[in-house]
């Protein structure tokens, strides 16, 4: 192998560290912007951070490629991501100049494959769960003895001959009408669809039990469609869902009435165990047998408590009018006597009152002339001389209103309160 001379000191093109880091950085700051796939690890997340951290790994042959996004961008997209998920990132590469540090700088992210379709199901299930789709208050009870049970499922399916296996050997005379369909595959969903409506049109179906045996993600995607949920929400009939394994839980099984884990499970639920019937019956009858028998036992005790009590109330009776009898009895014989009491009682009284009647109305002759006498003493000018007047008459006996009518040397009588005298007129004087 040839060896390299070396060129002389004074020729050497020599780089620093941070010269030669700078250069790469901006090479690599020409590179376009490239879609990656891969798995995430190692994903760091921290409010106190600018930046969220992960790394892709390549689950070919585990090549790594560190990466970091904006937090502000990645909480924006509300993938809530874990370790694990694979994913599609779209992004520019970048090289950190101080510490030769490569990354991709992630500019957004999306899911890929199981992962898509998780994040898909998850925004359905949340719009539908807020229209009331999966309201437990809209569940119905399922009939005790349906008329006729419908099934939808595959053509020669496992889980039909779960269920109608189940179902005849539990009730043997129950009535299945089988609507069978694709269950997998892009046209499964419209197809369930059709056979649930054609299930709902014939005449006596009182429930439908839509089963499916287990299978992968992919294979149950139809029994989470949007289009099919909503037949099943809208579906006249109580719904029975057993679709794929009890871990499985497809939309459908939230929309419908009841969830069955299993299709086995699902024949149980439509229909009961005749042996059991039978058994509740013969319980029954023995219950109503002794209910019947305890209602004339309790009828008899009545009837006997109610003749006892009416042939008491029908002596009382007796007893009370042969007594109102004799009462009336002594008052007829007592009656003439109270009657003559009532009579001299009565003439007592009058004797009475004709006795006083004279006094009473010699009183009342006094009580009027007092007070006759009385108004006459208010209105006798004898009163009016009692506050100290006179009246004065001349010797024809005229009372004088007028002074001017005297003449002087004129005799006139005076009477006061208490007697009258004799007076000479020696002047006279006017007032007006």
């Amino acid at each position: 192998m040839s060896k390299v001379a070396p060129l002389p000191y004074e020729d050497r093109k020599v780089f620093s560290v941070g010269a030669f880091n700078r250069g790469v950085a901006q090479y690599v700051g020409r590179l376009p912007t490239v879609w990656v796939e891969g798995e995430v690890t190692e994903l760091r997340h921290s409010r106190a951070w600018a930046s969220v951290f992960f790394t892709l790994k390549d689950p070919e042959d585990g090549s790594c490629l560190a990466a970091s996004m904006p937090r502000g961008q990645f909480e924006a997209l509300k993938l809530g991501l874990v370790d694990g998920e694979r994913v599609h990132v779209f992004g520019r590469p970048e090289l950190f100049a101080q510490r030769a540090d490569f990354r991709l700088r992630v500019l957004t992210i999306e899911r890929f494959g199981v992962g898509a379709h998780l994040a898909a199901l998850e925004r359905l299930k949340a719009k539908l769960g807020a229209e009331g789709l999966f309201a437990d208050e809209r569940k119905r009870a399922l009939p005790l003895l349906p008329r006729r049970i419908g099934l939808v499922t595959g053509n020669d399916a496992a889980a039909k001959r779960d269920v109608l296996t189940t179902i005849q050997s539990r009730f043997p005379a129950a009535n299945v009408l089988v609507a069978e369909t694709l269950v997998q595959g892009p046209r499964a969903a419209a197809g369930i669809i059709d056979a649930l409506r054609a299930l709902c049109a014939s005449d006596g179906v009182d429930v439908i039990v839509l089963t499916r045996g287990g299978g992968s993600f992919e294979d149950l995607l139809p029994f989470s469609d949007e289009r099919l949920v909503r037949a099943v929400a809208a579906c006249p009939v109580p719904v029975v869902s057993a679709v794929g394994h009890e871990q499985d839980t497809p939309l459908c099984d939230l929309a419908a009435d009841v969830r069955a884990s299993t299709p086995t499970m699902a024949g149980k639920l439509v229909v009961p165990e005749l042996s059991q019937l039978f058994g509740k019956l013969d319980h029954t009858r023995a219950a109503l047998a002794r209910c019947v028998a305890r209602t004339l036992e309790r009828d008899a005790a009545r009837l006997e408590h109610a003749r006892t009590a009416m042939a008491r109330c029908v002596e009382r009776t007796l007893e009370r009018d042969a007594l109102q009898l004799e009462r009336n009895a002594e008052r007829l014989r007592a009656a003439p006597r109270r009657a003559l009491e009532r009579e001299r009682e009565r003439v007592e009284r009058a004797h009475e009152r004709l006795r006083a009647a004279p006094a009473l109305a010699v009183e009342r002759k006094r009580a009027v002339l007092e007070s006759a006498a009385g108004r006459l003493r208010v209105l006798s000018p004898l009163r009016t001389l009692e506050r100290g007047y006179a009246i004065v008459r001349t010797t024809g006996h005229v009372v004088v209103k007028d002074a001017s009518a005297l003449d002087i040397d004129e005799t006139v009588d005076v009477r006061v309160a208490s007697g009258s005298f004799a007076a000479r007129v020696t002047e006279v004087h006017e007032h007006q």
